[in-house]
């Protein structure tokens, strides 16, 4: 299995490094240590994650494979298709990860900074490696390659990463079809007209096309909505999965259980939806 995050991650820390230097240079740090340590450490989980269980899944999709509808090719054009039809994916992925509250609870982590970095590009989850298949299991039905799905993956990936700055400015014609730092931004942003926006990793058509585009304004306040003030590693991991659950167990039916599940982020039941049937 060609994963080429591998080899990509020495140039990722030479770029947090330079991004540090930067930051200094034009007394505009968006850089702390306790911070970047939190991110890092998150980092380092998440790849131990991913290390256990990437060959399971790969497998899971290799047997799906075999029940094919058609067979997308391996040749140069059928190397695109597979980059497009991974990013489109992840679109659907990530939009869903903000508005479902479980998958929420695994993707938290990486909007709980509240900085924006080449490091928090790093933080990722700890339970994200078991969200993703629910997901991508359609692409070997549909005829994807499963070891395309991880190389092209892979290089989505190592693509998503740059668009973690703040030091790189609009642009222009590159951004009406590419996901850029300036929408990035957008999309950490936790002011009203920012949230639930910008949610592509490579190409930016997609937000533009389903209606969940907002370009860059005023400047972007970064974290969530109620940030949890904590640098410990556990409880940013972990503390939206303790929330649910602690929902969930004092759910007063098995509907509003299936609600806090399934809503959005922040939902509620009313008073009506709180009786037993």
């Amino acid at each position: 299995m060609l994963d080429l995050t591998i080899y990509a991650v020495p140039f990722f820390f030479i770029l947090i490094a330079l991004e540090i230097l930067i930051g200094n240079w034009k007394n505009n740090q968006s850089y702390s240590k306790s911070d970047t340590i939190a991110s890092l450490s998150l980092f380092a989980g998440n790849v131990l994650v991913i290390l256990a269980t990437k060959s399971l899944f790969f497998l899971f999709y290799t047997h799906l494979f075999e029940y094919r509808l058609f067979t997308i090719g391996t040749n140069l054009w059928g190397w695109v298709i597979h980059f497009i039809a991974i990013d489109f994916i992840f679109y659907w992925f990530h939009r869903a990860s903000h508005r479902v509250r479980f998958l929420w609870a695994s993707h938290v982590n990486h909007h709980s900074s509240e900085h924006l970095n080449f490091a928090t590009a790093l933080r990722q989850s700890w339970t994200g490696p078991f969200m993703r298949p629910l997901f991508y299991w359609i692409l070997p039905i549909l005829g994807f390659n499963p070891m395309m799905i991880l190389t092209m993956g892979s290089l989505a990936t190592i693509y998503g990463f740059w668009t973690h700055t703040e030091h790189i400015n609009k642009l222009g014609v590159f951004e009406w079809i590419f996901v850029t730092p300036s929408h990035h931004r957008v999309h950490h942003g936790k002011d009203k007209e920012y949230i639930d926006h910008n949610y592509a990793n490579v190409f930016i058509i997609w937000d533009r096309f389903f209606g969940t585009f907002a370009p860059e304004g005023k400047p972007v306040t970064y974290g969530i909505t109620k940030n949890i003030n904590t640098f410990n590693v556990f409880k940013i991991a972990f503390h939206e999965w303790l929330a649910l659950l602690n929902d969930l167990s004092l759910s007063k039916n098995f509907s509003t259980g299936i609600n806090y599940w399934f809503r959005p982020p922040g939902w509620q039941p009313n008073i009506l939806e709180t009786k037993s049937p």
